[in-house]
């Protein structure tokens, strides 16, 4: 008895798991709302998107989606995309509403733009909904010197013709950064600019900044702008300083250049007295020789020290009084 209980389960269990398979490869619920919704598939086709990897379920249902919104999509371009890797329901929603918006999209660009690895979805609704992107400060600096800090919005559709291999925000802020610097470096004067701040958003606008890019650019606005620094003073303090510190330098070269020739002099004085007093140590050897040739007297010596005593003396009355040097003995 309980040999029959047991194999009354094992087959109870066996119908359930081959009703199971059966229902998993064969798909007859998905068939039947498929067939329901107006989507003409094969419970073959369901069957054989089981062996090729391909969940029908998501093919069904977003075939069932855009045929209640009135598209007509090919299957096995579904499956294709599916199998590329692709976002299949991201691509259906962007094409639904595409098609409500009245924007040109098919399902080729579509499912480019989503193999790119753009959300087309999310750029099918910028189309209709445009984002506004603030900008970083943007520092420039004017003619007459004066520092400006600037922020601006830009506001910004997707351009999906450009969405593949189209720059994307970060060049668009790069674009428009430099567009407000050359317009503010333009500038006669920071008030100029500050008077007039359209100004700037119509430079900016004349330059076709969004071109190449994924991005339409509507509108660019000047959110603040704000005064900085004196640039321009703050250079000319800068290059006193550096012509002070120049100068500076070659007055000390010159005064260096000055010492050392003052030196050179002193050596060189120094050097002309020690000859002197070389050939003065000299003369009492040479009249001692002229004694010893004969060439010299006794009495031309006295003579001679005659005339320079007396040269000695003249000089002495010649010369104005002063202060008498140390050791002299004051005149009676």
């Amino acid at each position: 008895m309980e040999a029959n209980v047991m194999v009354i389960v094992v087959i109870g269990i066996a119908c359930l798991l081959g009703l199971w398979l059966i229902f998993y490869f064969v798909p007859v619920g998905l068939w039947f709302n498929a067939l329901v919704s107006g989507v003409r598939i094969s419970l073959i086709q369901l069957i054989l998107m089981r062996w090729r990897k391909v969940p029908p379920g998501v093919i069904v249902n977003n075939l069932i989606a855009a045929t209640k919104a009135g598209l007509k999509l090919n299957r096995n371009e579904m499956e294709a995309h599916y199998l590329a890797g692709g976002r299949l329901k991201s691509v259906v929603n962007a094409l639904i509403s595409a098609d409500k918006a009245n924007i040109p999209l098919d399902f080729k660009s579509a499912t480019a733009i989503d193999l790119a690895g753009r959300d087309v979805f999310e750029a099918v609704q910028m189309s209709v909904n445009p984002k506004v992107i603030n900008t970083p400060p943007v520092t420039a600096v004017a003619k007459d010197g004066i520092q400006l800090i600037t922020k601006a919005r830009v506001t910004v559709r997707a351009n999906i013709k450009q969405l593949v291999g189209g720059a994307g925000e970060e060049t668009v802020l790069a674009r428009v950064g430099e567009g407000v610097v050359t317009a503010i470096g333009s500038a006669t004067s920071h008030k100029e600019v500050l008077e007039n701040p359209d100004k700037i958003s119509k430079v900016v606008l004349s330059k076709g900044l969004d071109s190449g890019t994924a991005f339409e650019i509507l509108s660019i606005d000047i959110a603040d702008i704000d005064v900085g620094k004196n640039i321009g003073a703050q250079l000319q303090m800068d290059q006193a300083n550096a012509d002070k510190n120049i100068a500076q330098a070659k007055a000390e070269e010159r005064r260096a250049m000055a010492v050392a020739l003052e030196q050179e002099m002193k050596a060189k004085a120094q050097e002309a007295r020690a000859k002197v007093i070389e050939a003065e140590a000299q003369i009492p050897m040479a009249i001692a020789d002229a004694f010893r040739s004969g060439n010299l007297g006794v009495m031309d010596y006295y003579k001679l020290e005659n005339i320079k005593a007396d040269t000695s003396m003249r000089d002495s009355i010649a010369k104005p009084l002063g202060k008498p040097k140390e050791g002299d003995k004051p005149i009676p």
